[in-house]
């Protein structure tokens, strides 16, 4: 009896490791909505901020084209811009994104207006001028290239990573490869929310559409992020995790919080010249802005992602979970280096991060 017991859970035991030689466990990797903050004179006039979308599993075998990164690769961001050629989207690898350079260790504490120039300037002349010998830097009004590379020495930034499949990050890449990639950008009707929004929809269907509240139907970057908080919270197993990017200081003022279009409106001196005109819509505002305007995506001391850390965002979440390896950089992290920028300490702000909780 004893011996047939044995023989029976021994053969349980390997058609189960069978099963799983056949059907491999789905692989999962990490993205993350990036909400970022306005800043400049634009910013002003438009405090709504901008959205990206980095992948861990997509990588830029070009600015325009993707595929499946290589091991040790740390993935790329693809986001729309204005300015770069007629493209409608690019990608560039996490760190140049943020901070222009291509190792981690030759990210500035501080810079200057020369230093940020010098940096992507160089980045530039070594992987951008495939987008044109013509492109744009851009200015005060128009956007350019330099809105792909940098990204962190004008803004702060809010990550809120969640978990995605090999099949996901696979159509992504065959539907970016195949798409025309020309630009048709409209700042209310096809902006860089409404680039995120599409995206998103490939992982999440259904979930990210057009709000007439609070956002009068123009896509904005903290609708897109309350709409994906509002998702995880109903669906836990997408892992979601708010991370904090903080901005190099040194180059420009602190960038200001993302608004809504109701917010920005119900908040500023838009308010005044629309309550004479129309006080009525100058109403509808205000309450939309009460209703949900206010809703607050970032929790008041929020935890923080470093340059030499950017590994964490492959992390799986329960890793990320766990202080206690909080400060660990992933085995996928970027390399080391030893150059160095106008003599400046790198930059090492520590590594926290924060469970989005469920409402």
């Amino acid at each position: 009896m004893l011996l047939t017991r044995t023989l029976r859970t021994t053969v349980i035991v390997l058609i189960n490791l069978a099963l799983i030689a056949i059907f491999p466990a789905q692989s999962r990797a990490q993205a993350a909505l990036l909400m970022e903050e306005p800043y400049g004179f634009f910013g002003s006039v438009n405090p709504t901020g901008h959205n990206a979308i980095y992948f861990e599993r997509i990588c830029a075998e070009t600015p325009i084209r993707l595929r499946r990164c290589h091991d040790g690769e740390l993935g790329a961001v693809l986001a729309r811009y204005q300015g770069i050629n007629g493209y409608d989207w690019v990608a560039i690898p996490l760190l140049p994104y943020l901070y222009s350079v291509e190792i981690a260790s030759d990210v500035p504490a501080r810079v200057n207006r020369e230093t940020v120039k010098r940096l992507r300037n160089r980045y530039h002349e070594a992987h951008l001028l495939s987008l044109g010998e013509h492109l744009s830097p851009g200015n005060v009004l128009h956007g350019g290239w330099t809105q792909l590379v940098g990204v962190s020495y004008e803004r702060r930034i809010y990550a809120f990573r969640f978990e995605t499949t090999e099949e996901q990050d696979d159509a992504l890449i065959a539907r970016m490869n195949d798409s025309g990639n020309r630009s048709h950008f409209h700042l209310l009707f096809n902006n860089c929310s409404d680039f995120a929004r599409l995206s998103l929809n490939l992982y999440f269907p259904g979930t990210f559409k057009r709000s007439v509240f609070p956002d009068a139907g123009v896509t904005t970057p903290k609708q897109i992020a309350y709409k994906l908080e509002r998702y995880a919270s109903k669906h836990p197993e997408t892992q979601l995790t708010i991370f904090e990017i903080p901005q190099i200081p040194g180059y420009r003022h602190p960038s200001r919080a993302n608004k809504s279009i109701a917010e920005s409106l119900a908040t500023t001196g838009y308010a005044i010249p629309i309550a004479l005109l129309n006080p009525y819509l100058a109403g509808g505002l205000f309450v939309d802005y009460l209703v949900r305007g206010r809703h607050h995506l970032i929790p008041k001391n929020p935890q923080l992602l470093a340059p030499n850390n950017l590994g964490a965002l492959t992390a799986a979440a329960r890793v990320a979970q766990n202080p206690g390896s909080a400060g660990v950089q992933a085995p996928s992290a970027v390399a080391s280096g030893s150059a160095e920028v106008d003599g400046t300490e790198t930059a090492n702000f520590g590594l926290k991060e924060i469970k989005v909780a469920h409402e």
